[in-house]
């Protein structure tokens, strides 16, 4: 009898659930919060200039965690990457229920970006100067094309397009070498360099291949922007 009492002991110790030794704990709203925001920010990609603001949805008055054994379990509720609005899921084993607690959390991520605005209305032709431009830090999804974080980059540009006041200034609505501008042409190999004036056939921002004639013997070819009215041949 004492032997079969032994063994009926060591069995019930046996499919006792591994997590019924571990201390139950209630967490509270504010480590629901923090949890859902460390998922979150480990698969955003932003710029490490960007300013990131990451706001779970506020569940205050409508939910009540349960008590959990530890760990409690958050992860991404889908694969796509991270948006403006991004859904989490949390869960736990509880004490409570006789199946995996969970729910899910809307997470809101905003990311800003610092980017060149005008400080006032740019007309076509202008030619941009310092007090044209000024940095703000403007939310990523309101950006529609290729933008600027440095305003010395674009100073003796030329307008393109109409630039409202306090709307980024594009690449679009800008052209570094502008058609039919006398411009610098360099080439250059590892010994020497070489420069001679040409014109520019078409517009073009910087790293852009545009075509140009050599002003001496009218021969054409493509160039690279390099800068405000230089391009370069690639040797």
């Amino acid at each position: 009898m004492k032997v079969f009492f032994l063994c009926f002991l060591s069995l019930m110790t046996f499919i006792l659930p591994a997590f019924a030794s571990e201390e139950i704990v209630t967490p509270s709203l504010s480590t629901i919060y923090e949890l859902a925001k460390e998922a979150v920010a480990k698969k955003i990609d932003a710029d490490s200039k960007a300013k990131v603001q990451i706001t779970p949805q506020n569940l205050e008055g409508r939910i009540s965690p349960p008590r959990c054994y530890p760990p409690i379990t958050i992860e991404l509720a889908s694969e796509r990457a991270i948006s403006r609005n991004n859904m989490v899921k949390l869960s736990c084993q509880s004490p409570d229920y006789d199946y995996p607690w969970q729910m899910y959390l809307s997470v809101r991520v905003e990311i800003q970006y610092p980017v060149v605005v005008a400080t006032q209305l740019l007309s076509p032709d202008q030619i941009i100067d310092q007090h044209h431009l000024q940095v703000m830090y403007v939310d990523q999804y309101s950006l529609k094309g290729q933008f600027f974080s440095d305003t010395s980059s674009l100073m003796g540009s030329r307008v393109k397009r109409r630039v409202a006041k306090d709307s980024p200034v594009l690449s679009n609505n800008l052209c570094f070498v502008c058609k039919g501008d006398t411009v610098a042409i360099y080439a250059r190999t590892a010994n020497i360099q070489i420069k001679t004036l040409g014109e520019a056939l078409r517009d073009g921002n910087i790293d852009e291949v545009i075509r140009v004639k050599n002003s001496n013997t009218s021969k054409q070819f493509d160039a690279v922007v390099i800068g405000v009215g230089e391009v370069e041949v690639r040797m």
